[in-house]
């Protein structure tokens, strides 16, 4: 049985359903979900940069986020097993919810007890810290998405995307502008780096992410379809069991393959794209091993191999299954690709600030106060837009914004600090953004399957986000390499070939308004 998406609505009843109790809840959802992201990435290259760390390494930094791209690893693990005293208090989706943001809150604050100007031990430090929050991030990710697609009908999920992200957006005022103003209150500035100001601002923010505990205790658990299968504690154990050990193979395989690659970069004559190239190969190859060791245990029959097939076998067969293999293969590429143009650039746009010398109080002003305003609209129209017109009417409409506003950046580039072409482009950048993304959450709300929720979009939002992040943590050797113009213009030129595939996604597979469904 399938249920119609997005089905086109009147502009009065769209608006009335903003007023809907589930619809509201994803506001302080999304608060939650907004507050470690800035921390790991501008926020933090910003106290890295005072801290006197090397913009290369600052840019690398992004990679501590790449739990985002892999969350669909464990993403079964969240929709299958119960937590000791939490789920049986809470429910399968809160117990989670709350053990992520306790995670979340120890991962702050571990940040903030480090200092990184100290030693090249201290930056490594305040990596695993920081890997640490975009692990605990993206676990509090995955059970948002599947709480927001369990807890009501398809008719409003574009509006809850557009109200997760004015959430999500206006947590980024609190961690971007918020965390800056707090850091330069305390005393800490570019040219006067005072680790104690960035130490009480990392400790408010953990603090404020009691927010969502709070939100935690007062939302309704949702309804979901429990598995039919009935498994013992000591399944559970096990299954754990062969995660931790593919987790662990790949840790191993990506840091012991470290000195051969390098010894390939020098061979090879190390440069921008032959570094790329080469790490991801890497992570590939890490990637690879991981799964062979998590087959070879499942062969062993360290777990049974039902509870395997349904935990990380079955969610991607089933969607498979759906749309068949040519539609399913393309609509991943599309996934995979769509957000490429704005990821890559964001990565490296904080520190492109700072070149231009633009103060730290007015990047807080332009960047994470009205560019995070604008960004709120930019998905508010995002959300009107895909329950008006459709959701991929918004998807090609976000896929131009983005590419093109790129080009601001550009001008910025050229002109050095100018503020009334730094307003443009932070503005532009984020009303794309934020359309662009409440049209892609309705999209991937709309694919996935109610039976494997968690598992499904965590797969669909890592492929979103894996390659722009491991191409954007090059991003500062490409600036090395070929300037901040050509590399704007980069990011506009991999944008275009994606309103090509929504097109495409839109004629060839005909996922129009009337014809994208799910199941129920």
């Amino acid at each position: 049985m399938t249920e119609p998406i997005h089905t086109p609505t009147s502009w009065s009843e769209t608006l009335r359903n903003f007023l809907d109790a589930r619809v509201l809840t994803m506001l302080f959802l999304g608060f939650s979900a907004g507050i470690p992201i800035l921390l790991i990435f501008s926020s933090l290259s910003l106290w890295l940069g005072e801290a006197g760390v090397e913009r290369k390494a600052v840019t690398f930094f992004s990679w501590a986020a790449l739990g985002y791209s892999f969350k669909f690893v464990w993403a079964p693990l969240i929709d299958k097993l119960p937590l000791p005293f939490l789920t049986r208090a809470l429910g399968k989706r809160r117990a989670w919810l709350l053990l992520s943001q306790g995670l979340i809150i120890l991962a702050i604050i571990a940040m903030a007890s480090i200092d990184p100007a100290l030693s090249k031990n201290n930056v490594t430090l305040m990596a695993f810290a920081a890997v640490l929050l975009g692990f605990s991030s993206a676990t509090q990710d995955i059970v948002i998405d599947a709480y927001r697609i369990e807890s009501a009908e398809t008719r409003l999920q574009a509006l809850m995307s557009s109200t997760y992200i004015v959430g999500y957006r206006l947590a980024m005022i609190v961690a971007g502008a918020g965390a800056l103003y707090l850091a330069a209150y305390f005393g800490s500035e570019k040219d006067h780096y005072v680790y104690t100001a960035w130490r009480w601002t990392y400790f408010i923010m953990a603090a404020i992410m009691l927010i969502g505990v709070l939100t935690t205790f007062v939302i309704p658990e949702p309804q979901h379809k429990e598995s039919k299968l009935h498994y013992t504690t000591r399944d559970y154990l096990r299954l754990v069991l062969v995660f931790a050990c593919t987790v662990i193979a790949f840790v191993l395989s990506f840091f012991f393959t470290a000195d051969l690659f390098t010894s390939l970069k020098e061979l090879l004559d190390y440069g921008v794209f032959t570094g790329f190239i080469l790490e991801t190969l890497r992570f590939t190859l890490a990637v690879g091993v991981a799964f062979l060791v998590g087959y070879l245990l499942v062969r062993a029959g360290l777990v049974d191999q039902a509870i395997a097939i349904e935990t990380w076998i079955a969610p991607i067969a089933e969607f498979f299954n759906r749309y068949g293999v040519k539609t399913a293969a393309f609509l991943l590429i599309l996934i995979g690709f769509y957000r490429i143009s704005d990821i890559v650039l964001g990565a490296a746009s904080n520190v492109f600030y700072q070149d231009q010398n633009f103060s730290k109080e007015e990047i807080a002003t332009a960047v994470k106060t009205v560019g995070v305003l604008v960004s709120v609209l930019g998905g508010v129209l995002g959300g009107l837009f895909a329950t008006r017109f459709g959701v991929m009417k918004s998807l090609l409409w976000g896929a131009i914004l983005a590419a093109l506003t790129n080009l601001v950046f550009v001008a910025l580039a050229l002109t050095g600090h100018n503020l009334p072409i730094f307003y443009l482009a932070v503005i532009a950048d984020n009303l794309a953004a934020g359309f662009a993304s409440a049209a892609f959450v309705a999209f991937l709300s709309a694919l996935t399957s109610v039976s494997f929720t968690a598992v499904q979009y965590a797969i669909f939002s890592s492929l979103m986000s894996l390659f722009p992040k491991v191409l954007g943590g090059y991003s500062g050797t490409m600036v090395d390499a070929i300037g901040y113009p050509s590399f704007f213009s980069f990011t506009t030129l991999i944008g275009l070939p994606v309103i090509g595939l929504v097109l495409i996604a839109t004629r060839f597979l005909e996922l129009d308004q009337s014809k994208l469904t799910k199941p129920v």
